[in-house]
């Protein structure tokens, strides 16, 4: 690339000292806190965006470097809301670090999106392995993050991964038992009725992504855990998998869980009744679904739609669960390797190289069950030193061994913002 003209650089970086200053201004112009009846989720709703954050930073120091387009992008970047994960500390720093976000955003008259990632045992000891030992000291952490919510607006994302991979799904020398996946079920349960027993907070538990669990598993996992104390589920949570496909496939789960409990009396309990994204295009002509496959194909959704417009029709509004949906990653969809670069597991999640931001977080979805589109995975920050199970420590996507689950990675952050779509523009 031909470097800029002096006339241009000058002007792209005014561009980026003027929007950096911007963030800050445009938030500090609050309004009056709303009253404590208002929803915390509602199409009006801003959310908090941290004029400190990680992109905020890479902009001067993009800036710094004489990089004015990419200090340009990192500034609209660090112009829209994204997630704060917690996944560590002593009951006694978590309640510190969540009680000074809330306020901060109080301040501003935003409501901040907080991610509680410290579950024991998670991620099965892969990436982004850890959380807090065993359940009593996991619920004095969760104890101590409500009380730094306290009477605050948030809205709080439960344990990315923590259902789809739950323990008796990390290998059968895991939890022969069933012992940690009970104590797993437990402590997520404790998680949502704590977090939704304050008064301003939104909880919503995760459900992974449409490709990973079929509708009715994930169902019931979700009913296990006590989703119907909180506000909903959410999907996608650091993946890059299309909006559309897990409106859909939320739509399901939330129509799954209702006729399972609120359904015809013969189905009650029997999530394993509904139709999933799983089915091959064999269907039969009289509108069942065909046989299970392994990968959820689009082209074969209409037989699930189908079989939910037959069974479960139109659930009473308000009824079904309702869900988030991350679209931080996923504005041109999933990544796929050619056809036999890999022989084992590609990874097609960890890191995926050419993807773009999606959809700009917001409330206001026009999609019945969706309550809101968020930036949950902060852009940029890495899923860990992906290998694609090539037995190595490099990333052969990259040619680099990748930075450890969720540190900065500037790169990443550049390309996301770049390839976004829609197009990145600054939040005002």
């Amino acid at each position: 690339m031909q470097p800029r003209s002096l006339r241009g650089r000058a002007a792209a970086v005014v561009a980026v000292l003027t929007a950096c200053a911007a963030l800050t201004a445009t938030q500090a112009q609050a309004t009056p806190t709303p009253t404590p009846t208002q929803d915390v989720i509602a199409p009006a709703t801003k959310f908090y965006a941290d004029p400190h954050s990680e992109a905020a930073q890479q902009a001067l120091v993009d800036l710094s470097n004489g990089d004015a387009e990419n200090a340009a992008n990192m500034a609209g970047l660090a112009s829209w809301p994204q997630a704060e994960w917690f996944t560590h500390g002593t009951p006694g720093e978590v309640r510190v670090k969540v009680g000074e976000l809330v306020h901060r955003a109080r301040a501003v008259n935003r409501t901040p999106v907080l991610v509680a990632y410290n579950v024991p045992g998670r991620d099965c000891a892969q990436y982004s392995s850890g959380g807090a030992p065993p359940s009593a000291a996991y619920r004095q952490w969760i104890d101590a993050f409500a009380a730094g919510v306290g009477g605050n607006r948030a809205v709080v994302v439960v344990e990315p991964d923590g259902l789809a991979l739950l323990p008796k799904d990390c290998g059968p020398a895991t939890d022969p038992a069933g012992e940690l996946t009970a104590a797993r079920i437990a402590d997520l349960e404790y998680a949502v009725k704590t977090l939704k027993a304050r008064p301003r907070t939104a909880v919503y538990l995760d459900a992974g992504n449409v490709q990973w669990k079929s509708v009715g598993d994930m169902a019931q996992r979700l009913q296990d855990a006590g989703v119907r104390y909180s506000d909903g589920f959410a999907l996608n949570v650091s993946n890059t998998h299309p909006t559309d496909h897990n409106a859909r496939y939320g739509t399901w789960i939330a129509k799954c869980m209702w006729f399972a409990t609120r359904g015809p009396e013969q189905a009650r309990g029997h999530t394993d009744w509904c139709a999933s994204q799983y089915y091959s295009s064999a269907a039969p002509n009289d509108g069942t679904p065909g046989s299970a496959v392994s990968s959820a194909d689009p082209a074969t959704w209409r037989w699930t739609d189908a079989w939910f417009d037959q069974n479960a029709g139109s659930p009473p509004a308000g009824e079904p669960q309702h869900f988030v949906i991350d679209t931080s990653r996923n504005g041109l969809g999933t990544w796929a390797p050619e056809p036999g670069k890999y022989s084992g597991d590609p990874e097609a999640w960890c890191n995926a190289p050419g993807r773009g931001l999606g959809l700009r977080p917001t409330a206001d979805t026009g999609v019945p069950l969706v309550d809101a589109y968020l930036w949950i995975k902060i852009p940029g920050e890495s899923d860990g030193s992906c290998t694609r199970s090539t037995g190595g420590t490099i990333d052969p996507e990259y040619g680099i061994v990748d930075p450890p689950a969720g540190a900065w990675w500037s790169d990443q952050a550049h390309a996301l913002a770049r390839n976004a779509a829609p197009r990145l523009t600054f939040n005002r």
